[in-house]
């Protein structure tokens, strides 16, 4: 069987390794090509987009897919609807893998997308607020000229940005003492995050608590009905048994 995983992140090197010794599993990897230095899985590995559901229809097709996992990251909603759509045109079994959301706290205010995180940010006082959102949505923040933003990235943003900016270039995982430091050596008054799950980055929120910093976290999109949802990389390996016969 030919398994297609949709993703770069790290379930999904997991899997693409649980899978590279298998003699009755191929996986083919693909990402979508955004980061300049990805950090790739074993295994043949694709890069870049598809072109759409009818793009991902030819490929799998071309490719004599039999099966796929969308192990994109939680918020990459538009290739995992994409995906359901693909798989069901073609008659493809499709499981999803996202890793559960952090642990919510009662604290946090809770928003439903990135628009209405800035409508919130721009009701706040000012300061410095600390966006971890990711470089793409700096633009819902490019009219607040009355915060500074602490913007945190793998890469350099491109398009709009808000106006008072400072920038640090760094990936994870981060630790709860680093980010104590870097609250504290700013000043953060607000920290605005997506519910990404994970720890490679959940020492931010541990540090806000502990520092007493409001914490914006922006809902994830609503997966597509239909594909079952798997948790963990077991579970995948599971479901892929159960296929496999």
């Amino acid at each position: 069987m030919r398994i297609l995983i949709l993703g770069g992140t790290g379930e999904a090197r997991a899997l693409a390794a649980a899978l590279a010794d298998s003699p009755d599993l191929q996986a083919v990897s693909s990402l979508a090509g955004r980061v300049s230095n990805p950090a790739l899985p074993v295994g043949e590995v694709r890069i870049g987009g598809f072109g759409g559901v009818d793009g991902l229809v030819d490929y799998v097709r071309g490719e004599r897919i039999d099966a796929v996992v969308a192990a994109t990251h939680p918020f990459a909603g538009t290739i995992t609807r994409n995906a359901a759509s693909a798989a069901a045109i073609v008659g493809l079994p499709l499981v999803i893998l996202r890793r559960p959301p952090w642990t919510p706290d009662a604290s946090w205010v809770r928003v439903p997308d990135i628009e209405e995180a800035a409508r919130h940010v721009a009701a706040t006082p000012a300061g410095v607020v600390f966006l971890t959102t990711g470089r793409r949505d700096l633009s819902a923040f490019a009219g607040d000229a009355t915060h500074h933003f602490l913007v945190r990235a793998v890469e350099p943003p491109e398009g709009e940005r808000p106006q008072q900016l400072t920038l640090l270039l760094d990936r994870g995982p981060f630790r709860l003492e680093g980010e104590l430091r870097l609250f504290r050596e700013y000043a953060v008054s607000l920290l605005v995050t997506k519910d990404s799950g994970g720890e490679m980055t959940v020492a931010k929120l541990a540090a806000a608590r502990e520092l007493g910093v409001p914490v914006v976290v922006v809902d994830r999109p609503a997966l597509p009905p239909g594909p079952p949802v798997r948790s963990t990389v077991d579970g995948v390996l599971d479901w892929l048994a159960q296929l496999a016969g």
